[in-house]
């Protein structure tokens, strides 16, 4: 999404995580997605520093205009201790031997639900996250809520995250979010 907003002209590359290509393997010291690579050849590896590496050159709706450390403090948090809980809840199998496939692990779901009540309380002062309007952080942290609320869906809508609930829908039936949301086909060499 910051990629769109910048402006910025890149190549998507779609690619299948079980039948990585060579290309990719070569660029990725890590081997996970997304990879990018700037037009001077530098390789940007986290989300996040993509998002920041394009928003510093263009940000049309200055979304890196909010309190840095607030918004880090903040990011971080959703990709250490709530992406930890969200994929142990989400895919028990990958982590659990005994788990069978599609099953969920509901004390991981009570874990992650700590940061989803912290959202729920930040949002008590306004629309957005830090803010009445979207910062960085907001584009960083809905889509993992978006994969929290798809869990286990009507208990999501039916939950007492009223406040997340409506911010995530706001945030997916943003013009931006349906702009960028199109399926890319599989990239071949």
């Amino acid at each position: 999404m910051a990629l769109f907003l910048s402006e910025i002209n890149y190549e998507h590359r779609e690619i299948k995580l079980n039948n990585k290509p060579v290309e990719f393997i070569s660029l990725s010291s890590s081997q996970t997605v997304p990879v990018f690579v700037t037009e001077k050849g530098k390789i940007i590896e986290e989300s996040l520093d993509i998002m920041e590496w394009s928003l510093n050159r263009n940000d049309p709706l200055n979304l890196l205009d909010c309190d840095y450390l607030e918004s880090n403090l903040l990011i971080k948090k959703n990709d250490t201790y709530f992406k930890y809980h969200l994929d142990r809840y989400k895919y028990a199998s990958r982590y659990e031997t005994e788990a069978s496939r599609n099953s969920i692990n509901i004390m991981h779901k009570n874990k992650a639900e700590k940061f989803i009540e912290m959202c729920e309380r930040k949002l008590s002062n306004g629309n957005n996250l830090l803010h009445m309007r979207q910062t960085i952080a907001d584009l960083a942290i809905f889509p993992f809520i978006r994969q929290f609320s798809n869990v286990e869906p009507n208990w999501w809508k039916n939950s007492k995250y009223k406040k997340t609930i409506k911010w995530l829908d706001e945030c997916l039936e943003s013009d931006l979010f349906n702009k960028i949301m199109d399926k890319h086909s599989i990239w071949k060499p």
